[in-house]
């Protein structure tokens, strides 16, 4: 099995270069009897918008995949088993995953599985985020109330896609969208001839 921490030690320097932050390293995918390969998923974001456009993931997919390639040449394999590199956006309903986001999104809907139950063998929780206090994420639950746990027992944390959500992100990147519309258009003219 891959180890993460070394993959996110590799990976983290190429995300800084970019000028980036990392947001998550995760490896998925393929059973022992499936036919699917595993798939190695960063996620990153700009600071200043919380978000990737297609040239930055492709700067950074190639950045990542060149040191990796590096290593191997080295003699250090990283992921024994074929896989494919995801460079990825955290998106709008992004996971939580760093202390940060805890004190950043706070008051938003968060879906929140746990590793260890909470309140009588509860291990999925879902409400507004109240925030976190040292290493302490607090949650409104709709079902128990406020619920707090450490921040290492979380498996897993991700916004709940919501209208109020959806108003505090911050705009999208529309950098270039002109030129990608006026060439769409001549494109579409060109076939109609």
């Amino acid at each position: 099995m891959a180890d993460i921490a070394r993959i996110t030690e590799i990976v983290e320097p190429e995300v800084k270069a970019l000028g980036f932050e990392l947001v998550r390293v995760i490896l998925f995918g393929k059973s022992e009897v499936g036919d699917e390969e595993h798939t190695l998923q960063i996620m990153a974001e700009r600071p200043e918008t919380g978000q990737l456009v297609l040239n930055d993931c492709a700067a950074l997919s190639h950045r990542i995949s060149d040191r990796i390639d590096e290593l191997e040449e080295a003699g250090e394999i990283l992921i024994e088993e074929a896989y494919r590199l995801e460079v990825s956006s955290p998106g709008i309903d992004r996971p939580l995953t760093r202390a940060k986001d805890y004190v950043q999104w706070a008051g938003h809907e968060t879906r929140v599985a746990l590793k260890v139950p909470v309140e009588g063998n509860r291990k999925s929780l879902q409400g507004d985020l109240v925030g976190i206090e040292g290493d302490v994420v607090t949650l409104d639950d709709k079902k128990s109330g406020k619920v707090s746990f450490p921040m290492a027992d979380i498996h897993s944390a991700k916004l709940v896609l919501t209208d109020r959500l959806l108003a505090a992100a911050r705009p999208l990147d529309v950098s270039g969208a002109d030129d990608f519309e006026d060439e769409s258009a001549d494109g579409l003219e060109e076939q109609e001839d």
